[in-house]
């Protein structure tokens, strides 16, 4: 099934349910604590140091290029099929369990998505996903969809580690598209129509993004947790009515952080690939 008869079914069944609730998210942001938000792949030197050492060899991988990210791991179709651009956009995996690295009790998160736009084309990102969290060895979860530049906002969605999710996002215009998510483990589904924030921010279709990120809060990213391994099944792009995944012409991003691979991610399949922390 297309992604998009796939959505507006799910659109006309369920209606679109987005009220914010009061997770941990909202909680920080009424503190003035967190203003949670992703931010466009930040590739800037990052893999230069440790290719000058020798310490990390760049090539492919199952006909994928491997780049080095401050904030993205996961995989990346940075260019749509010749006069056409990607229009959705969807995978399942699982709800992570995090786990802290530090006894610090310092706030730590990751978040996992699937998005258009961003990496080469940074206007805008239409993209949905979950966060997991950690602080002073308590665990939150929230599922979220974003308009960037926009932070992002919640699902009203029950989250827990280990719940099997299904995140799509489709555009029907530069400036008009639609987040969903789907708890499998759960059976809640939630929609949400979006518009972009800007006449500036408007798609470009020319990514597709199936990611694991250390996202930002204000200036700054909040710590990478410990998230374990998230597997990304079903990874589909839509491009002019045909189906993409994830090996043929797509990118390899791994987080490294001050000379550190803290995420690595693996290939499996067409549509599979695993995002693995190694920090």
């Amino acid at each position: 099934m297309k992604f998009t008869t796939a959505i507006t079914t799910a659109i006309l069944a369920t209606g679109a349910f987005a009220a914010p609730r009061p997770g941990l998210v909202e909680r920080l942001q009424s503190r003035g604590v967190l203003s949670r938000q992703s931010a466009p792949a930040d590739k800037a030197g990052a893999d230069h140091p440790l290719e000058e050492k020798g310490v990390l060899e760049k090539g492919g991988h199952d006909g994928a290029q491997v780049q080095y990210s401050n904030n993205w791991a996961g995989i990346v179709r940075e260019n749509p099929p010749a006069s056409a651009t990607y229009t959705a956009v969807s995978a399942t995996f699982t709800v992570p369990n995090p786990t802290a690295t530090d006894n610090s009790g310092n706030m730590q998160a990751a978040s996992a998505w699937v998005g258009i736009d961003g990496d080469t084309y940074t206007n805008a990102i239409l993209q949905t996903g979950v966060d997991c969290y950690i602080q002073d060895g308590q665990k939150s979860y929230d599922a979220w969809y974003e308009w960037f530049p926009n932070s992002a906002q919640n699902f009203d969605l029950d989250l827990t580690a280990g719940d099997v999710i299904v995140a799509t996002v489709q555009s029907s215009s530069p400036s008009e598209g639609v987040a969903m998510i789907e708890n499998k483990s759960t059976g809640q589904k939630v929609t949400k129509s979006l518009s972009a924030p800007s006449s500036t921010a408007t798609l470009g279709g020319q990514n597709a993004e199936w990611i694991v990120e250390d996202f930002n809060s204000g200036n700054a990213m909040v710590p990478l947790v410990n998230f374990g391994k998230v597997t990304f099944t079903g990874a589909q792009a839509e491009a002019d009515g045909e189906d993409y995944g994830v090996q043929s012409s797509a990118q390899v991003l791994d987080i490294q952080q001050n000379g550190k691979i803290l995420a690595k991610t693996t290939v499996l399949s067409d549509t599979e690939f695993s995002v693995a922390y190694s920090g």
